[in-house]
Order: C-alpha cells, then structure tokens, then sequence
C-alpha cells in the first residue's frame, strides 16, 4: 500500500499522529497521555505509530520541532517585513505577546516539557535546550542590529520576560498580563515610547 503524503512531502498518518499529539501534550501534559490514546484519536495503527515515531520520546521530540519551526516561522515572517531595525524590536515584543495570546495559553511548551523531563541528557531536555539557546541568540541578533546597549543582557531579559508571561498569562488571564509584559519587554529592549 502506498504511504499518503501532504503537499510537503510528509506523511498524512505522521502529520495526524503529531498534530493530535501536540495538542493533547499541551493541553493536559506529556505523561498523562499515552500513546494508546494518541493512536486513537488519531485514527491510525499501533503498527503505523511506531513507523513513523519509534518511542513516546521521539514523538515527543518531533512535537517540540513543531514548536520551534513555528516561533522561527514567526521571526522569519518579521524580518520579511522590511521594518527598520527599532521597529523590527517592537514587532518581534507584539509578535511574543500575540503567540501567548493565541497560541500558548497554558504555559511554554518547552518549559512544561522540561518539568516532565528532568535527565538533563534526555532527547526532551536537548531538544529544549537548543531552542532556547536559539531563541535567546536570535533576540540577541535582533536587539544588535537596532543598536540596543547590552543586547546580550537585554536579550536574556527578554527570555525572562517571556517565561514569565506565558505562566502569568495561564494563571491571571492574558488581557491582565499582556500590558505588563508589553511595556516591561519595552524597557528592557530600549523602544519604550
């Protein structure tokens, strides 16, 4: 039997397994779901799970990969923008807030996933730990480049900043967290208006 691809190339049972696994690791934690049920829910085999994703970590794994290619997508698309440097800042803070609003409602992803992971050597943990260092160098690169004093240190405030808010936002509501974020995320970045 042939294997069924989307337009990217991908396979449709891998893209329904991640898809339906990504949203229930976010939605109510890594270890309270089983494969058993991200297998059902999916609508696939046990035998085409373990094809495309040979253990719960690598699915795991291939979840925060999702994660991360969507937060580069995001600075991508910011950079594409043409915006001057200053501006570019500004866009990159509502761009943080926007993705808490609608996309990250309960937490980070890669933080929540490193509380289920704790071996500091596991795949989890490595595949975290890479996206933060990404993530911070790329805010880094971004204040650089709009001429922001100590981009380094206001980049690792920015990282800060945004850990906070996506719990703040969890636990108080975002419409109350937002506006505190925004303008701390200002200071720090120096584009305060």
């Amino acid at each position: 039997m042939a294997t069924r691809t989307t337009s990217t190339g991908s396979s449709l049972a891998r893209e329904k397994l991640l898809a339906t696994a990504s949203e229930l690791f976010y939605r109510e934690g890594i270890h309270s779901v089983g494969v058993d049920r991200i297998i059902g829910e999916a609508g696939v085999t046990r035998a085409t799970f373990y094809r495309h994703f040979p253990s719960k970590e690598d699915l795991v794994e291939a979840y925060l990969e999702v994660e991360d290619a969507n937060i580069r997508g995001a600075f991508a698309a910011a950079e594409a923008s043409g915006a001057a440097p200053k501006q570019l800042v500004g866009l990159v803070i509502d761009g943080l807030a926007d993705d808490v609003a609608r996309h990250h409602t309960r937490g980070c992803p890669f933080i929540n996933a490193a509380a289920e992971y704790p071996a500091a050597d596991s795949g989890v943990r490595k595949a975290v730990a890479e996206h933060r260092e990404w993530f911070r160098s790329e805010l880094e690169s971004v204040l650089s480049a709009a001429e922001v004093p100590d981009a380094e240190g206001a980049a690792g405030q920015l990282v800060l900043l945004r850990d906070a808010a996506m719990v703040g936002g969890y636990l108080d509501g975002w419409e109350r967290v937002r506006p505190a974020f925004s303008a701390a995320a200002a200071r720090a970045a120096g584009v305060q208006e």
